[in-house]
């Protein structure tokens, strides 16, 4: 009987998860991870909670429970980085996050030892190196992706700084951030259990404003200042990683600082390298061919096997390289410019902007459109949205393209929404 229980509880709460568009896909390793993270009646009551960002008032009315329960319950959860909570008008808001990014790498950004983090490292190894629906279903379906690649500032010319708006800036995000915290890389933490950690700095991944000030309080994250975050940014510079951070103009929550052989953005953009899984930043880099020497110093910093030696098809000299770009897998991260010696790659603006949504609800609003979930957003049965929650959503909707409109529109069967773009086209 406990079996069925335990069963029931962490299949609702897989269930939950895939509500929203970063989902997780069931899997028998899915359900090993979560027995890691949650207790039993801990997946029972979480599988309950909206999709909206909910109160204590709100869970105690939905687990049918009195408010010093709910709220021991909740504060214990959000102590364990399993939900966010913010302060609102000296009121807690709480919210689930999604497994990424969220609660999987809030599990590993500090050494502790109330969970198996070994053992934890193998599970997520396996859920998202190895199999691969999670994968796909994070970073491969719909256009709209979770993160993007920001440029590596120090290579940029005169010239190209003139294309590059702050919010394509790493350290411009870092400056204007309410809260900066930085912790334990999730991913080389992840393959130091492994052992197969490379010698990146660990402590150099940085969450910010809304999602810093959660971990902070709760002691998951060293808050930092602007000073030393930027010197973290530097550091990043200096050992070739790649800012890979989440794909909004405002308010970004999270600005990873990934190698080519821990990171999963890493990783999947290579594996899936025409499905294009991250956006790029809004440059290409260029070789000069005929300047070009082979030494392949290029290739070694490419995160994403973008960069290629072919030969030369020089008679004088046969085994003569040059390097070569793979467009369709370059993130325009710039590493490649940094590492030429020869000065012989440079920087140019691609002929297309990359589209970068305004803020979280945007973003979320496009990635539900796109992967079938809009109806989770609006609809949600755990709890009645509140008018401006519903402005807000619709406002992103009314925005859109019309192809996208329509989507949208077939999505949810709303009139409403139906007579809403209709107005909005007239």
């Amino acid at each position: 009987m406990a079996h069925n229980t335990i069963k029931s509880g962490y299949s609702q709460l897989v269930e939950r998860l895939n509500y929203f568009p970063q989902g997780a896909p069931p899997s028998e390793l899915l359900n090993k991870i979560l027995t890691i993270l949650f207790r039993e009646k801990e997946a029972e009551l979480v599988s309950l909670l909206p999709i909206k960002p909910f109160t204590a008032e709100k869970a105690s009315s939905i687990w049918k429970m009195d408010l010093i329960s709910t709220q021991k319950v909740l504060d214990e959860l959000a102590g364990r980085a399993l939900l966010v909570d913010i302060e609102q008008n000296g009121k807690s808001i709480y919210s689930l996050p999604p497994p990424m990014a969220g609660f999987f790498e809030f599990s590993l950004m500090r050494i502790r030892d109330d969970i198996d983090q070994k053992t934890l490292s193998k599970l997520f190894y396996q859920y998202l190196n190895v199999e691969e629906d999670f994968i796909r279903a994070l970073f491969v379906e719909g256009e709209t992706q979770l993160g993007r690649t920001f440029v590596h500032e120090p290579v940029l010319t005169n010239e190209n700084a003139l294309h590059v708006l702050d919010y394509e800036r790493a350290s411009e995000v870092i400056k204007t951030a309410s809260h900066i915290a930085v912790g334990t890389c999730y991913c080389r933490h992840k393959m130091e259990h492994l052992g197969k950690a490379c010698n990146a700095p660990r402590e150099i991944c940085m969450t910010l404003n809304s999602t810093a000030a959660t971990l902070i309080k709760h002691g998951h994250v060293r808050q930092v200042d602007k000073v030393e975050g930027l010197d973290l940014l530097q550091s990043a510079y200096e050992n070739n990683l790649v800012q890979f951070g989440e794909n909004v103009q405002k308010r970004v929550n999270f600005i990873c600082n990934c190698c080519g052989c821990c990171c999963e953005a890493m990783i999947v953009a290579r594996r899936f390298a025409l499905m294009n899984p991250i956006h790029t930043t809004n440059f290409i880099p260029v070789i000069h061919d005929e300047e070009c020497n082979g030494c392949g110093k290029c290739v070694t910093a490419c995160p994403v096997e973008a960069m290629s030696l072919i030969s030369a098809n020089d008679p004088h000299r046969p085994k003569m390289k040059q390097a070569r770009l793979d467009i369709e897998r370059c993130l325009g991260c710039g590493l490649c410019v940094r590492a030429c010696a020869k000065g012989n790659i440079h920087l140019e603006s691609r002929p297309e902007r990359v589209i970068t949504p305004i803020n979280g609800t945007h973003r979320v609003v496009m990635m539900a459109i796109e992967r079938g979930k809009l109806q989770n957003l609006i609809f949600d049965n755990r709890v009645l949205w509140s008018h401006r929650a519903l402005a807000a959503v619709f406002g992103v909707i009314l925005r859109l393209p019309p192809l996208k409109q329509a989507l949208a529109s077939e999505q949810i069967k709303s009139r409403y929404l139906e007579t809403l773009i209709k107005r909005m086209q007239n």
